[in-house]
């Protein structure tokens, strides 16, 4: 049966009135991700017909209504301005790992020609942007997930970088002894025993949860970083996490340690000297 887009439109948003903040907004989202139209096509088109009974469509409707993330059924996600796949294997970028990328740039001259590491690599869209911007960098990305190295390979080949990007599989910097110049993460940072919202029950765990306390990857990377002197460390971390990071790097000689913020001005990340 065929109705009109608004009243699909109408349709979806009860469907999803109980299930996220802005159900009107989510359906409108649900529905140009499922046409794979754009907002203005939405807004002339209320009078299409569209088949309310289409499978792929009443399987979209009832998963999102379960709050499982839109990014999870179309396989897409938009980030730093571009569109990157995903899927349940990796965790769905957030806008303030934009800002990672950018202290990254910021530090590092377009024509530079050094080695940098990601540890948990997720989607590969942090190592992806910034090989897109340095285009002499050599990169090794690296992940725990044999199933999020399988969404990092996507992308990577989706933008033709393979042949800059090596993959590895490991804990991270295991399998990494090569010389590292840049060392680059948006590590685990949650506490074990934080109940998080139910969407994020779909997203990867071991992505999200970083021990009992919630730092302990940060530090073990902090040690890495430490002992092998790399001499830039950019890292992501928990809003919550300032003190910790400067309370654990007390004790070690550095040359410079800052913080930057995201964009509701929280602790976001630092950027590390040794």
């Amino acid at each position: 049966m065929s109705v009109r887009l608004n009243e699909l439109h109408n349709a979806i948003t009860e469907a999803l009135r109980d299930v996220v903040e802005s159900p009107r907004r989510e359906a409108e989202l649900l529905l140009m991700a499922y046409l794979g139209k754009d907002q203005l096509y939405f807004i002339t088109h209320g009078d299409e017909l569209i088949d309310e009974n289409e499978p792929r469509l009443l399987e979209w409707i009832a998963k999102r209504s379960e709050n499982v993330p839109l990014e999870y059924l179309s396989n897409c996600v938009s980030f730093y301005s571009r569109e990157f796949y995903i899927d349940e294997g990796a965790l769905i970028p957030r806008p303030e790992t934009e800002h990672l990328i950018d202290e990254v740039l910021a530090r590092v001259s377009k024509e530079s020609s050094q080695t940098i590491v990601e540890v948990g690599v997720g989607s590969g869209i942090i190592s992806i942007l910034l090989a897109l911007h340095l285009p002499n960098a050599r990169f090794i990305a690296v992940d725990i997930s044999p199933r999020a190295l399988s969404v990092a390979r996507r992308n990577i080949e989706m933008f033709e970088l393979a042949h800059r990007i090596e993959l590895r599989e490991g804990d991270l910097l295991s399998c990494v002894d090569d010389p590292i110049d840049i060392l680059v993460s948006n590590p685990p940072y949650i506490a074990d025993d934080v109940v998080l919202e139910s969407n994020l029950s779909y997203e990867p765990q071991n992505a999200l949860f970083g021990g009992s306390v919630g730092d302990e990857i940060i530090q073990r990377l902090l040690d890495e970083v430490y002992e092998r002197q790399i001499p830039l460390f950019v890292c992501e971390m928990g809003y919550d996490q300032r003190l910790k990071v400067q309370e654990y790097l007390k004790n070690f000689a550095v040359q410079s340690l800052e913080f930057y913020t995201d964009y509701a001005s929280l602790d976001r990340g630092f950027i590390l000297r040794v």
